[in-house]
């Protein structure tokens, strides 16, 4: 059986008797984080610069909505533009609390599963750390050729200072609107940053629209050979998803013409062989973030899809011109 939603998201997204009884404490988080930002924009808690550009990628409630897609995309619209950028990130869960470089077909339990989905398919180097300043400078030691540091989910980490903020969003919102832990905020929704990100959420003026295309399905135990999706059709399909939202997964797979019985889990659920018992399965379907905590006991029937973001291709050029401005000065 699949793990139940976990008991907070459950109220995070409504009114109800629990968010309500915890207003005061989202009060007291909301003084508490206003407090520790002032300081940091004040000067008296001093942030961090690096040597190069810092690129900040994050969101303002807990889970995810989309942005190690977005990374990828970043960062190889990037390296289009001749940039060479280097991946920063805390690694959720991770054992290693020092800065340490991810290799590609590393652990997850040691190194995080968005690390190493980053380390395999950005093609740049990915470090994580609790502290992401110390993460990025021991990435830039390692690879004093990189010009420019993208950090996943960093908004909140105020001692790396940063360049550009990037905040995405998606069709969930901001939920009940309140801040933890009566609801999902970390920050205040007027928290102010460079862009926003849609996910599958309505358009709003001054914001730039992505979304998640369905690019490639692969075996967990052959992932260099993709297979086509006809391969599936007519099958007794179930699905898996461990993300922020798992529904958007399983409408992805709904809008190929594959039809599935649809597993929820808690985001970033360190999968087991036990939570994959399903009778009358051929095949399970799941995401890569998912498929690298599942492929050390992966049977031949389990499948990864790989998704990978689409945006308007200038938002990038927003990018760049912010970071050519910051090389001229």
């Amino acid at each position: 059986m699949p793990a139940p939603v976990s008991f907070p998201a459950r109220h995070w997204y409504r009114l109800s008797w629990l968010s309500i009884a915890l207003a005061p404490a989202a009060l007291a988080f909301a003084g508490a984080m206003l407090v520790r930002r002032s300081l940091y924009q004040s000067g008296i808690f001093s942030a961090e610069h690096l040597s190069v550009p810092v690129v900040i990628v994050g969101n303002l409630v807990v889970g995810g909505t989309g942005k190690t897609p977005f990374v990828l995309w970043l960062t190889d619209r990037l390296r289009a533009s001749a940039f060479r950028p280097g991946i920063v990130s805390r690694g959720y869960r991770a054992m290693s609390e020092q800065p340490c470089e991810v290799p590609a077909g590393g652990d997850p339990a040691r190194f995080g599963d968005e690390p190493v989905v980053l380390a395999e398919r950005s093609g740049v180097p990915v470090w994580i750390g609790r502290d992401r300043a110390a993460a990025g400078r021991a990435l830039l030691a390692s690879h004093p050729s990189c010009d420019v540091i993208v950090c996943d989910d960093g908004l909140q980490h105020y001692r790396l200072a940063r360049d550009f903020e990037i905040a995405i969003e998606d069709g969930r919102g901001f939920g009940n609107g309140l801040l933890l832990p009566a609801g999902p905020l970390r920050e205040l929704p007027s928290r102010q940053v460079d862009a926003v990100v849609l996910n599958g959420a309505p358009p709003r003026p001054g914001t730039y629209q992505m979304k998640l295309v369905p690019v490639g399905i692969y075996r967990l135990r052959d992932p260099e050979h993709p297979i086509a999706i006809d391969g599936l059709r007519g099958k007794r399909l179930h699905a898996v998803a461990g993300i922020g939202d798992p529904s958007r997964f399983f409408a992805t797979l709904e809008s190929i013409g594959l039809r599935v019985i649809a597993h929820p889990f808690p985001d970033h659920h360190a999968f087991t062989s036990r939570d994959l018992e399903y009778a009358d399965c051929d095949a399970i379907l799941m995401t890569e973030k998912d498929a690298v905590k599942c492929r050390a006991f992966a049977r031949s029937e389990w499948y990864a899809v790989r998704v990978a973001a689409a945006l308007d291709e200038g938002f990038v050029d927003v990018v760049t011109a912010r970071l050519h401005g910051l090389k001229a000065a």
